[in-house]
């Protein structure tokens, strides 16, 4: 890859004034930082070389005014073109381009235009026209600005066309979303009103059978039969606690029979037997203890003055 510093030296000794000369230098890229250096190098020449492009970077090199590219092979335009504003004179004759970049539109400067020899676009080439001399270059510049300001403009038109079909569609999407929100809101209200009415009815079937069951035991007892002769029912006999009686007997029972069994040890020749000693040994001991209690004693006492 051949730049203007390997075959021509420093691009300082190309320099001529304002202008510097880098035509028919073999290149196939454009040295843009070199050039970046040189502001000075208003008149930049660049004919006559195998250029296919043109780097992003080259639409920095906004001190240019007047700009020779004619005779290579450029197949387009950096879409940023339009920065170099202070563009006065092109030349793009013979390369190989069939559109220019919309930013074109913003050489508001470019008094002078070559496109012949190009396979523009039919649109593009019937508004440039031929460039044979001054005046038709002049028009050719005048032309095409027009031209790229127009398509521009209708790219702008569509681009506004494009966001506002956005913003439309936004819009629909966020009413269809805020219609689907509200549809859910009402139906989980619509949910949450029928689990309360659903609770109220349980709520009020419980009170009605609690009611209910409150009054059934007055109702019996109003409805409970009268006897023929009209005076008051009797009062049903209480109930008997058969288990409760069956105990007081055993434990009468078991009493007669310690009496019993006492009186035949104290007052029967069977005092004599081991066994009536050893209960009356127990019957001595406990009435002696009683004596000995103070209450007991007074008891006693009084019964004896009565």
């Amino acid at each position: 890859m051949t730049k203007a510093g390997s075959k021509g030296g420093n691009l300082r000794d190309k320099l001529d004034g304002n202008e510097l000369d880098l035509s028919l230098s073999d290149l196939n890229e454009v040295p843009v930082k070199e050039l970046a250096a040189l502001p000075k190098a208003t008149i930049l020449d660049l004919s006559c070389n195998k250029l296919t492009s043109l780097p992003a970077e080259f639409c920095g090199l906004t001190h240019l005014v007047k700009l020779d590219l004619s005779k290579n092979k450029l197949q387009q335009l950096p879409a940023d073109f339009g920065r170099l504003v202070n563009l006065q004179h092109l030349d793009l004759l013979n390369n190989r381009l069939v559109t220019l970049p919309v930013s074109f539109a913003q050489l508001k400067s470019l008094k002078w235009l070559d496109l012949k020899d190009n396979p523009l676009d039919p649109a593009l080439a019937k508004v440039a026209g031929d460039c044979l001399d001054e005046k038709q270059c002049k028009q050719c510049a005048n032309k095409v600005l027009q031209h790229m300001k127009a398509v521009q403009a209708d790219q702008e038109r569509e681009r506004q066309r494009r966001l506002e079909v956005e913003r439309e569609a936004e819009k629909k999407r966020e009413a269809k979303q805020r219609a689907k929100e509200a549809q859910e809101r009402e139906l989980r209200k619509r949910e949450k009103a029928e689990e309360k009415e659903r609770r109220r009815k349980e709520y009020d079937a419980l009170k009605a059978a609690k009611r209910e069951q409150e009054k059934k035991p007055k109702k019996e007892t109003n409805q409970a039969p009268k006897s023929k002769s009209g005076s008051r029912p009797r009062k049903p006999p209480p109930r008997r606690h058969t288990r409760s009686w069956a105990v007081l007997k055993l434990l009468l029972l078991l009493l007669l029979c310690v009496a019993g069994g006492l009186v035949a040890c104290r007052v029967t020749e069977l005092r004599q037997q081991p066994l009536c000693t050893s209960v009356n040994a127990v019957y001595d001991n406990a009435v002696r203890a009683l004596r000995g209690h103070d209450i007991l004693q007074w008891v006693l006492q009084t019964d004896s003055q009565q």
